[in-house]
């Protein structure tokens, strides 16, 4: 495949490498002369290890080669891969200039197109940006149409400072989000060797699952400084315990709570991390992302609330009330919290959970509940259908498979809120909101 890679500075001076080391005929594109030259030479522009042997052998093959001229070097290409810089502008905005500027020059060239080449953004941009931004520019410069003249990608990269060769031929993932089917399937061609899932999406999806992966690394490192930091103060080997921390693969190190839903509740992880804020403070160590997890739990019980109130019915059928389906546990329960947060707003409710027995509820799990709905008993009611008929609004507080099936269930004018995702739809107003989806 004839490919050209814009931008030569370290994610494309590392794609342009491998791709031509993949055995495409790659020319690398960049308004610097003197990286353009380097890499004419076999040399390359940044520091990465094993990319300058990359570069010399390709560049020397002939099958690697650069320029300043974009107009020149795209008319006849199956595939232009935009690596341009997107930089921070210091108050957290991305700086699309480069990236503007890219796509009018794609543009220009595509007027000498010969095919239909695909157009791939590989520079991190937040969502909306592929659709709002590299569309337009590419089809006022043209004067041609994305999906019938051309085809658009947003492919982005996983690429580590250090190890980015390896991971370009190992990824953990390679994710193609696709304008169209046939813009989609020339950019997978380019990737079918390589090991790892290939997920293709949308271009918003793409886009957004970058900024996800680093923020989560982020917040790991964060997360493990801290509990360092609280180790450190109690003369705990904070290694050993991280070591220990990551043999968990099932629930620490896993896909497990990464599901966006509601709050968390229970007895444990509330109040462990209670007394774990408690004990960092005692020990005068700061730790601000710790301290930050039960604020933001008790934003998405808001966020709960104010979809009941926003459907704009005053009678609510509430399905599942205990903090997890398959138990009876109400202690700490978010559902709990959002009922009695609605009682207290005037709305007329009616509760159903096949785990929770009033009969058989009994030491701190019956106290909790009487404390913070007395008259709970005069809300339960036995069965699905008595909640169906009573609610405008039907609130599905967790995920017990008997739910699964309550889309085909309610009638028309009922607004179904779901706070765990038991429909894989996407909130229509009105029928279906889902809480964070």
């Amino acid at each position: 495949m004839k490919i050209a890679v814009v931008g030569l500075g370290y994610v494309g001076t590392v794609v342009a490498g491998c791709l031509a080391k993949a055995g495409h005929v790659v020319v690398g594109v960049d308004i610097e002369a003197d990286k353009v030259d380097l890499v004419n030479r076999g040399l390359s522009p940044i520091v990465e290890p094993e990319i300058g042997d990359i570069l010399k052998e390709q560049s020397g093959a002939g099958t690697l080669s650069a320029t300043t001229d974009i107009a020149g070097s795209i008319a006849d290409l199956d595939l232009v891969q935009i690596c341009v810089g997107t930089p921070s502008d210091g108050n957290g905005r991305i700086e699309l200039k480069y990236l503007k500027r890219a796509c009018q020059q794609i543009g220009r060239a595509l007027r000498h197109k010969r095919g239909y080449p695909v157009i791939s953004v590989r520079s991190t941009v937040l969502p909306g940006t592929t659709r709002g931004v590299v569309i337009p520019l590419l089809e006022e410069a043209s004067g041609y149409r994305a999906g019938v003249d051309f085809g658009v990608c947003m492919n982005p990269e996983f690429l580590r400072e250090g190890s980015a060769v390896r991971d370009f031929y190992d990824p953990p993932k390679t994710v193609i989000g696709e304008f169209n089917a046939d813009s989609g399937d020339r950019l997978a061609e380019v990737y079918s060797d390589l090991p790892g899932p290939l997920v293709r999406t949308d271009l918003e999806a793409a886009e957004m699952v970058k900024y996800t992966d680093n923020a989560w690394h982020a917040l790991k490192i964060g997360f493990a400084n801290e509990i360092g930091n609280i180790c450190k103060a109690l003369t705990v080997d904070a290694h050993r315990v991280m070591d220990i921390f990551c043999l968990d693969r099932k629930l620490n190190v896993s896909a497990t709570y990464l599901r966006p839903g509601f709050a968390f509740g229970g007895l444990c992880l509330p109040k462990d991390l209670r007394a774990l804020l408690s004990k960092a403070g005692r020990l005068d160590v700061p730790v601000p992302i710790l301290g930050s997890i039960l604020p933001s739990n008790a934003l998405q019980i808001e966020r709960g609330v104010r979809a009941v109130i926003e459907a704009g019915n005053r009678e609510v059928g509430l399905l599942g009330i205990s903090f997890k389906a398959g138990t009876d546990d109400l202690r700490e329960s978010p559902i709990v919290e959002l009922a009695e947060r609605l009682l207290g707003k005037g709305f007329d409710i009616r509760i159903y959970d096949r785990n929770v027995n009033l009969a058989r509820v009994n030491g701190a799990n019956r106290g909790y509940i009487l404390n913070r709905i007395p008259h709970i008993s005069r809300l339960m009611v036995p069965d699905i259908d008595t909640v169906l008929t009573h609610g405008k609004s039907i609130v599905v507080g967790n995920a017990s498979p008997e739910f699964a099936t309550l889309p085909g269930k309610v009638r028309d004018g009922q607004t179904i809120i779901d706070l765990v995702r038991i429909s894989k739809e996407r909130s229509v107003a009105g029928v279906y909101e889902g809480i964070c989806w």
